[in-house]
């Protein structure tokens, strides 16, 4: 991850999407970096060895968890939309 993220031009933002069991480390890492993470159930079933997730919420909470834990804040819908250079919601 980080020699990809050093190839980025500065000012990219950018995020990691994990699969299977990788899914969480990964976005461990990739919040510990600075970038954003995508998380769900159509990458990885379990929210912990052994548990499946009952829904991508749970997978969801966790990485909000793990922001949380770093000292990032968790963006917003709005916050998000300005991050990607979306055009507000109407």
């Amino acid at each position: 991850m980080d020699f990809l993220r050093s190839r980025l031009p500065e000012g990219s933002t950018w995020s990691v999407a994990g699969i299977g069991r990788h899914e969480l480390p990964m976005a461990e890492v990739a919040i510990a970096r600075g970038g954003h993470v995508r998380v769900g159930l159509e990458d990885n079933l379990y929210v912990s060895k052994g548990v499946l997730a009952k829904g991508s919420y749970e997978l969801v909470a966790r990485a909000a968890e793990l922001a949380r834990e770093a000292g990032r804040p968790v963006a917003t819908p709005d916050e998000a939309r300005e991050i990607l250079r979306l055009p507000p919601r109407r």
